[in-house]
């Protein structure tokens, strides 16, 4: 039987509020269900029949895609922000969308990102973006770039970005990279503010291992706007597509366009 997971942040009420409510009902159903904070660090048993609902922001569904992605399970966003690029299900209809998702399995594949950083053993993980970027305001930064085998390319700039799919109308949209469609397995490279240098967006195949390196100074690392390490010279990453997606469902197929549309009207697309 389906698990669900009800995950917000502890300083949203409304969403912990939502949550006790949907919990209620599908306990008195006989069906598992509990609240996590997710600022809390807790670390819910879950597996790969559970779902995961995220209420809140994206902000919110990019935390909890984390619990969800390390198992396999899959999971739901609720809409408690303004636009939410990530989100499909308003609030009004939370119950009857869980209904759904646990009598019907079908799920979108989003690609992720799997990053390993020299010197460690674990890896960490973006549903958006990665990026490498200036540890020091007024400094930039020089990076050297290598796709699979290939010596690539070098960059000076703020920073240096892969983005997913997903991430294309987030922080890539920002640093003016293309937007694409979240189902398309790819691969976005986007320089940030560059000097005198390529400041094109490259594109490239979810197959391909690109590799960033710090050559002049030290530079921190980013994974959906959180900070994770940092590097001294000559110290790199590695990023990859992983071999778990993260399984997206709830409401109808993403309309990008319209949510193009609605983000940039509202100003923060």
């Amino acid at each position: 039987m389906t698990q669900l997971l009800f995950a917000a942040f502890s300083n949203r009420p409304d969403a912990l509020a939502l949550a006790d409510e949907a919990c209620l009902v599908f306990s008195n159903e006989g069906v598992e269900a509990r609240v996590v904070r997710l600022d809390l660090d807790e670390d819910p048993s879950l597996d790969e029949s559970s779902l995961v609902i995220s209420l809140g922001g994206d902000g919110t569904f990019l935390k909890a895609s984390r619990l969800a992605h390390h198992v396999g399970a899959r999971i739901l966003g609720v809409n408690l922000g303004r636009v939410g690029f990530l989100l499909r299900v308003e609030p009004l209809d939370l119950i009857t969308e869980i209904r759904s998702a646990m009598t019907n399995t079908d799920c979108e594949h989003r690609l992720a990102l799997e990053i390993s950083i020299d010197g460690q053993e674990r890896t960490e993980f973006a549903l958006n973006e990665v990026v490498v970027e200036r540890d020091l305001p007024g400094h930039m930064v020089k990076v050297e770039t290598t796709v699979d085998t290939e010596e690539y390319l070098s960059y000076v700039a703020d920073g240096l970005m892969v983005s997913t799919p997903t991430g294309s109308t987030a922080y890539n949209f920002s640093a003016g990279g293309p937007v694409v469609d979240p189902n398309l397995d790819l691969m976005i490279l986007t320089p940030i503010a560059p000097h005198f240098t390529i400041s094109r967006s490259v594109v490239m195949p979810g197959s391909r291992i690109v590799r960033i390196v710090a050559v002049d100074r030290p530079a921190v690392i980013v994974t959906d706007g959180v900070l994770v390490g940092k590097l001294d010279m000559g110290q790199g990453i590695s990023v990859k597509k992983s071999p778990l997606p993260v399984k997206v469902v709830g409401a109808e197929q993403t309309d990008l366009a319209f949510r193009l549309r609605r983000g940039l009207r509202e100003g923060h697309a």
